[in-house]
């Protein structure tokens, strides 16, 4: 594979190009005639590179990506998990260039979706073509490829239902997360899960003069704050009653497997501009970010922030919040614990409401599995040292859809780093990783027998 990589790196590059070209913004409606050009192209490069079918299939929301080659009925099968839309650009100042434009410098390819995950996804594209034009081919391998997954894939699980004949496999292989490093490799063996709502505070039925009733009235903005700040107690554990009922303490012998993970503090608040870290009492920061469920408040507003000045005391203020769950936990049973408990602390000068707005359950796979330990072999033999297993603190919802519905672990092969800056400004992928990762991908059919 090194050796095809060489003689073809221009013509990847062109290609995958084409794709970032292309502003597949799932979240905006004037991206709808982008987002089926993009599935067509992929589509396209599917056949290229030697699927015996591909096509674009609609769902009632943007349109998936289906493509297959059978080399035997009996055969082992894998299914290939991606998406091609991508993250809002916004805000374009902060850009180094237009972000759909695509550039290599500095050793990387920068552009939105450079990583997540047209960048990613078309590893495994490429892989395939090599697996096929060589006759190394001994898999039957399904192509999944959707254009929601930035917008929590809303429409992919009816989609997933009304297809589970076709989509049948034996593993769901997916590239769209993190390696601890490109020093140090790692594969992700979970996932935490996700149960985000928005929350609305009203007290006076309209804005008042702040001088006229400031003092007598409560203001929901402050009301709010104080209700958010009773969430989380001074050790950081959420106090939502039941939060914790069902989270699995790890015993010593993973969380000592986890620690093999190497990890600079130093290297991490630097990074971060930060003087110290936070968090869970008794947890390391990776354990808080991988095995430990938590909540943040993702976004506050209310009242006038516009320019100058303003004497207004609200009516309302509102709160986003999300709470990352790890498994066992179960997004709908924590969002009611979460919406009574939040209703029970409101003081009676307000009134409350809880809106849900995502949700999704965590997973693991385990490390003992025969694709694991490929994927494991694979990786590797590339970076010349064995990968660590690590746990994944963000979420693909879709991925424990997929396991519950096609009963199929999924395996997360991801090779980006926190460097790119994914959903960011300025996103970037590594072209060494890039690279590391095709040749990592058709490795694991060599060994995943």
């Amino acid at each position: 594979m090194k050796e095809y990589i060489e003689q073809n790196r221009e013509r990847f590059l062109e290609e995958l190009f084409t794709l970032l070209r292309i502003p597949s913004v799932s979240a905006k409606p004037e991206h709808k005639a982008d987002m089926y050009f993009c599935a067509e192209t992929l589509a396209d490069l599917l056949l290229e590179a030697g699927a015996d079918e591909a096509g674009v299939c609609e769902t009632a929301g943007h349109p998936v990506v289906f493509g297959q080659k059978i080399i035997d009925p009996k055969a082992r099968t894998v299914l290939v998990y991606g998406h091609y839309d991508v993250q809002p650009v916004e805000p374009l100042d902060k850009w180094n260039h237009d972000p759909f434009d695509p550039q290599v410098h500095d050793g990387a390819i920068w552009g939105r979706g450079a990583n997540d995950d047209k960048g990613q996804l078309f590893m495994h594209v490429k892989a395939f073509e090599y697996l096929v034009r060589s006759g190394k081919l001994a898999h039957n391998v399904k192509f999944l490829f959707e254009g929601e997954e930035e917008i929590s894939s809303p429409s992919l699980p009816a989609w997933i239902k009304a297809h589970r004949k076709l989509l049948k496999a034996d593993i769901c292989l997916v590239s769209d997360t993190t390696m601890i490093s490109d020093k140090v490799p790692s594969i992700n063996c979970g996932m935490r899960g996700l149960s985000y709502l928005e929350v609305k505070v009203t007290g006076p039925n309209k804005d008042l003069h702040s001088g006229h009733f400031g003092g007598a009235v409560a203001n929901p903005i402050q009301v709010l704050c104080e209700m958010i700040a009773t969430l989380i107690d001074a050790d950081g554990r959420v106090t939502v009653p039941g939060f914790y009922d069902k989270v699995v303490e790890l015993s010593r012998a993973d969380r000592r497997l986890l620690a093999k993970a190497p990890f600079d503090m130093k290297e991490y608040k630097e990074f971060l501009d930060i003087r110290e870290v936070r968090g869970e009492k008794g947890y390391t920061t990776m354990e808080r970010t991988a095995i430990r469920p938590c909540l943040d408040v993702c976004g506050i507003w209310g009242g006038y922030t516009g320019a100058g000045a303003k004497t207004v005391l609200p009516s309302e203020a509102h709160a986003k919040i999300s709470m990352r769950l790890v498994p066992n936990q179960h997004s709908a049973e924590i969002t009611k614990l979460f919406e009574k408990h939040f209703k029970k602390i409101a003081p009676k000068y307000v009134k409350v409401e809880v809106t849900p707005c995502e949700g999704c359950d965590g997973f693991l796979i385990p490390i003992s599995s025969p694709a694991y330990q490929a994927a494991a072999r694979a990786i590797g033999e590339v970076y010349g040292m064995e990968p660590v297993p690590a746990r994944g603190g963000g979420s693909i919802g879709i991925l424990g859809e997929m396991q519950k519905i096609l009963g199929i672990d999924p395996l997360l092969m991801g090779f980006g780093l926190e460097r790119d800056t994914i959903h960011s400004p300025n996103e970037s992928y590594l072209l060494r990783q890039f690279f590391a990762g095709m040749e990592s991908i058709a490795k694991f059919y060599d060994y995943w027998k």
